[in-house]
């Protein structure tokens, strides 16, 4: 179970895209800083569907995208810190 962790919007960079190559389905994708922007195209929302996404609060309340993205499960720092300790790896694109 591997913790992939994406900062970076798909429009600036091409994380987001490599670090699905290698997502199984066990694993969990975290979207933080501009990243979340990722989830305001429909394409990525659709590209992410099948694909357990959650994100950072504080970077979503940061952006006022609270009720335009509040179908996805959103972190606490707390919360955060205690994803990277339950999952086996964690890797940061």
């Amino acid at each position: 179970m591997i913790l992939h962790i994406v900062q970076y919007s798909a429009a600036q960079d091409n994380a987001l895209a490599t670090s699905l190559r290698y997502i199984q389905p066990q694993d969990t994708l975290l979207l933080m800083g501009d990243g979340i922007n990722s989830l305001l195209q429909r394409k990525w929302q659709a590209t992410l569907s099948d694909t357990q996404v959650c994100l950072l609060e504080q970077d979503v309340v940061a952006r006022g995208l609270q009720t335009r993205l509040g179908q996805y499960q959103q972190l606490s720092q707390a919360e955060f810190v205690q994803y990277t300790l339950t999952h086996a790896k964690v890797i940061t694109w």
